[in-house]
């Protein structure tokens, strides 16, 4: 099925596509380091929104998606610290390691659902910022912990890295897209009772979900403590992460495969430019702006998108017919 929407794909399309690519390829050579910064930090939230929305396509609401950005995170750094592992390989590490916890809480909590897995992740994530505040010994508690900064410091490298684990992540959504863990998915989402008479086993897919959007979520925790050089509880293990993490696809459109990285593009911009225009009471106008989006827009800016090609070409399709008829 893939391979037949590749082959459909015009020469336009293709162009479309390498001129992206180009255009994202050359783009850090062009900003300031201002811009770069705030590029690699949207592409970051990117990976986490599109995580979060490949968990929530089996209709699981997570969250305490911050619990597995802060065990990448704390993995890397610990590895480096006290046993010099590269950077690269401590995120892989951090990524294994989330992986590893998802599937024990997969096991504890994927059987429940609605609010009562929504409450389960955000203990999840929550005891573990008590139990890094705690054993500071360990983990630096709240004065944190200080690591090189990575590509010493140069920032173009960090982009294609961060970029590379974006399109690694889109390419895995595309992918069960068009697999039959999409129509699982579906099901399980839609009814799970319906779907285990089916024969889908919904502990199993949702498990499956919770380990792949555990992975890339705390392969960027790693990243993200390289890219800073310091890392806190508060800052990889705050429930801000975790809201982020499911607002941005609500507002990009939840379960499409750009929704979550429009969502977070909008988002972050729209952040960064009240912080720095409006000093007081930014946040107050940004949740203002978040409520009238949920509410006039609930299935996501590609889904206005959608709905508005599709009147578009309704019209055009009852002027064609009206021609016709006289």
């Amino acid at each position: 099925m893939m391979k037949e929407k590749l082959k459909a794909l015009s020469i336009k399309s293709w162009l479309g596509i390498v001129f992206i690519f180009l255009f994202l390829f050359y783009y850090p050579f062009w900003v300031t380091p201002y811009f770069l910064h705030l590029t690699v930090i949207i592409i970051m939230y990117a990976v986490l929104s599109s995580s979060w929305d490949f968990l929530a396509r089996t209709g699981q609401c997570s969250v305490g998606q911050a619990g597995f950005f802060g065990i990448g995170a704390y993995t890397a750094a610990l590895l480096y610290i006290h046993f010099k592992i590269p950077p690269i390989l401590g995120m892989f590490a951090g990524g294994f390691l989330s992986i590893f916890v998802s599937i024990i809480l997969g096991y504890l909590c994927l059987r429940m659902r609605g609010i009562y897995f929504a409450i389960s992740t955000i203990a999840f994530a929550e005891a573990l910022m008590v139990f890094s505040l705690m054993f500071r010994s360990f983990t630096g508690g709240a004065m944190g912990l200080s690591v090189p900064p990575l590509f010493e410091g140069n920032r173009i490298p960090s982009y294609f890295l961060i970029f590379s684990l974006l399109v690694c992540v889109l390419f895995f959504v595309v992918w069960a897209e068009n697999s039959r863990l999409h129509f699982a998915f579906a099901s399980i989402r839609e009814n799970e009772d319906v779907a285990n008479i089916l024969g889908i086993n919904p502990t199993k897919y949702k498990i499956l979900a919770f380990m792949v959007s555990s992975f890339f979520t705390g392969f960027a925790g790693g990243f993200y403590v390289h890219y800073t050089t310091f890392i806190i509880p508060y800052d990889v293990f705050g429930l801000h992460i975790s809201i982020a993490c499911l607002i941005m696809p609500i507002l990009g459109g939840l379960y499409t495969i750009l929704g979550p990285v429009i969502g977070t593009l909008i988002l972050m911009s729209l952040t960064e430019y009240l912080r720095v225009t409006i000093t007081y009471g930014h946040q107050i106008i940004y949740g203002i702006i978040l409520v009238m989006v949920v509410l006039f827009l609930p299935q996501g800016i590609v889904g206005l998108w959608k709905q508005s090609v599709g009147s578009v070409k309704s019209l055009l399709l009852n002027v064609t017919s009206h021609e016709v008829k006289l």
